[in-house]
């Protein structure tokens, strides 16, 4: 497979790697004229039923390839959670802003979705996802349907979800596990670029006990209250290849994840600068939280001059400019250890 080809398909299963049982999904249904859908419109929410996703190949055993007219590659389980009738249009959710009274309030995940063109797959913060569920529960007078047993669809003639009497439909096509680690590691062997794999691995393990090491490096104890990857933080096409909220008793912290499959450069603390610009900004008014910032490389020979001390100098100045407002910055070095990748915070 082409290397563009392969990391946009490793790029996807990052964003569903992110899944966690009981994540709540707003369920939104796209503009499409021929399928007399005329406004895209979010009616309200579900929930994971088990972590992740998992692969329904494309052929002719695919499940409902032919009743949907398309191919649904990667799955995720979902049942209904709060569903309404009446959708709210992007532009109530975006583009009114008669109840918003700072920028910060906008949905920006959502806004710098559109602006990009960015996969449907798209993480909301929490506070976005709990804005947005307000204005669905007020569009419908707080009323949701009875989903109970019943078989959720939407009409087309009234531009409404309903739900009938008919028993709804169980999954039972393939579920077959998706695992990327061999292909990291065969790439990691012979020096070719792997960061989407990266990203892959820690959506699909952080927080969940299945590598120590990745926990106890960017976790410290806390436990994980979001999980995003590929954060937009910018009308640019600057993001953020991980981000994650982290709980630590009382205190909640905010952790920015710039990721690199190659040894540290300098160029890599510019980044965290910027991103700890947006987060300070966007995210902080939102959700009080501190600033962790982490970068993770490649283990590097840590040779003294050069290139690296260029890296340590560079972070040294972070530090000294964020001292007030961040934590200092954590740098975490990665290496093969066994058949698994292993983690380790180096002291600078």
């Amino acid at each position: 497979m082409h290397g563009t080809s392969e990391n946009n398909l490793v790029a996807m299963i990052a964003d569903g790697c992110r899944i966690r049982k009981g994540d709540g999904i707003i369920f939104y249904l796209q503009q499409n004229a021929s399928q007399s859908i005329f406004e895209g419109k979010f009616y309200g929410i579900f929930k994971a039923t088990q972590d992740g996703i998992f692969l329904d190949n494309n052929d002719n055993q695919q499940y409902l390839k032919t009743k949907l007219r398309k191919s649904l590659t990667f799955r995720a389980l979902i049942e209904p959670h709060t569903v309404y009738p009446e959708g709210v249009s992007e532009w109530e959710a975006l583009d009114e802003i008669k109840n918003t009274k700072t920028p910060q309030q906008m949905l920006w995940s959502l806004i710098y979705r559109k602006l990009k063109g960015n996969r449907g797959n798209t993480m909301l913060t929490i506070y976005e996802a709990e804005r947005l569920a307000h204005l669905i529960r007020n569009k419908n007078n707080k009323q949701e349907l009875d989903c109970q047993n019943k078989t959720i669809s939407f009409d087309a003639n009234s531009q409404r979800i309903v739900t009938s009497e008919e028993k709804p439909k169980v999954y039972d096509g393939r579920k077959e596990e998706i695992n990327l680690l061999p292909r990291l590691i065969s790439k990691y062997n012979t020096g070719h670029s792997f960061e989407p794999h990266l990203q892959s691995y820690l959506t699909k393990n952080l927080g969940k006990k299945t590598n120590t090491s990745l926990d106890g490096a960017l976790l410290s104890g806390g436990e994980v209250e979001w999980l995003g990857n590929e954060v937009s933080c910018g009308v640019g096409m600057q993001r953020i290849d991980v981000m994650t909220s982290v709980v630590r008793g009382e205190q909640r912290t905010a952790i920015p994840v710039e990721l690199k499959a190659v040894e540290a450069d300098e160029r890599n603390v510019i980044q965290l600068h910027r991103y700890v610009d947006w987060i300070e900004q966007y995210y902080i008014p939102n959700r009080p939280s501190d600033i962790q910032p982490v970068l993770i490389a490649k283990q590097s020979a840590r040779i003294q001059g050069g290139a690296f001390q260029r890296f340590v100098r560079s972070v040294g100045r972070f530090n000294r400019a964020n001292e007030n407002r961040t934590y200092p910055l954590k740098y975490v070095e990665f290496s093969m250890r066994g058949e698994d990748l292993h983690f380790e915070e180096i002291a600078l």
